[in-house]
């Protein structure tokens, strides 16, 4: 398991979903002046990555999804796993050390740290183990915004909230983004569902029909700002939106915004009891 937690991370760092490269691709073709300098400076990016090193230099602090089968066999000794595995892959791929001890002023120098990597489970029904690795960049993390917003303001609030965090995210988050938007639950949960937001595959929609809708014209209107490609100007500001969102307390409306860079590192496998892996944000020889 270690090796493919190992490959995970290496994949995240090196080489895009599919599905984030054809969207780039389709803004690089829509681009004029700088902003088409900027997109081909990404796309050519991303092909000197395709010989295994890392496609940013910031390769983000590790996060990983698990969501664990109850008759998968290894569960108690999973947390090692994935921490000597991180550490495994900052030393082999190489990633850059991220993990600074906030009391030390200290980079641990592998990527493992105080509650580091960040860990998030979800029980299933199954043998299988899926793993997702999300290493977060700082430059996107830095402009992530929680507005405790009065329920009052309703949907049109949570629009005019998305919008005005773009506006002063501008080219700081390394456009052009994918944005995840969570609405509701709590503080910490409307974070915690637009974090996740944006793992959702380019295009992919919302079930539910508002939230859709909600996606589609948040993303027409942020790529009306004009922000552009890394902030130069352009039409592609945003490469999608991702709503998710959970029942609120009645005096309370949270909205979560989180940015994730054009550089949108994750990669996901499913472990199967045999020990047979599959791998399904990436074609792996």
């Amino acid at each position: 398991m270690s090796d493919t937690v190992v490959k995970l991370l290496e994949l995240a760092a090196t080489k895009l979903p599919k599905d984030t490269r054809k969207a780039l691709n389709k803004s690089y073709s829509q681009e004029e002046g700088a902003a088409k300098a900027q997109m081909e400076a990404i796309l050519e990016d991303l092909d000197i990555a395709e010989t295994g090193v890392p496609i940013c230099q910031d390769t983000g602090v590790p996060i990983f999804y698990i969501e664990i089968g109850d008759n998968f066999p290894i569960r108690s000794d999973l947390k090692e796993i994935l921490r000597n595995a991180t550490k495994k892959a900052t030393k082999k791929i190489p990633l850059r050390p991220n993990a600074v001890d906030f009391w030390e002023e200290k980079n641990t120098g592998n990527n493992v740290g105080e509650r580091i990597p960040w860990l998030e489970f979800d029980l299933v029904k199954g043998n299988t183990l899926k793993i997702t690795s999300y290493p977060k960049g700082g430059g996107s993390t830095n402009v992530a915004q929680l507005k405790m917003l009065n329920p009052g303001e309703g949907l049109k609030g949570v629009k005019k909230a998305v919008i005005e965090a773009m506006v002063e995210a501008d080219g700081l988050a390394c456009s052009p983004n994918i944005v995840g938007v969570g609405i509701g639950g709590g503080e910490d949960i409307a974070m915690k569902l637009a974090k996740k937001a944006t793992l959702r595959p380019i295009g992919d929609r919302n079930e539910n029909p508002e939230a859709a809708k909600l996606e589609e014209e948040l993303k027409v209107r942020l790529n009306e700002l004009g922000i552009g490609p890394m902030g130069l100007g352009g039409k592609t500001t945003v490469l999608d939106v991702h709503v998710e969102s959970a029942a609120r307390h009645p005096a309370s409306l949270p909205v979560g915004i989180v940015f994730l860079c054009w550089a949108a590192r994750h990669s996901e496998a499913e472990i199967h009891s045999t020990g047979t892996v599959e791998y399904l944000s990436h074609e792996v020889k």
